[in-house]
């Protein structure tokens, strides 16, 4: 008959894995929020990025139009 005793270097490995393993869990928990918030602040960033892009182009229409101008056209025909 064999004599079988717990290694109680191998208990305290099992026990540090698991504690490590829940820990990963944690973590991985953790960066799953981190990346949907981030998602969220991505998509506000856009939106708010177009709406810039939509500002300028519409400042750069006004700022360029002829009839804002304040000095008058040249004339190219002499008569």
């Amino acid at each position: 008959m064999l004599n079988w005793r717990r290694d109680p270097g191998l208990e305290k490995k099992l026990e540090e894995s698991r504690m490590r393993a829940q820990q990963l869990r944690s973590e991985t928990e953790q960066i799953v929020k981190e990346t949907e918030q981030l998602k969220l602040e991505n998509a506000k960033l856009r939106q708010l990025n177009a709406r810039g892009r939509e500002l300028l182009s519409s400042a750069a229409l006004l700022c360029l139009a002829p009839e804002s101008s304040s000095t008058p056209p040249s004339s190219t025909a002499q008569g």
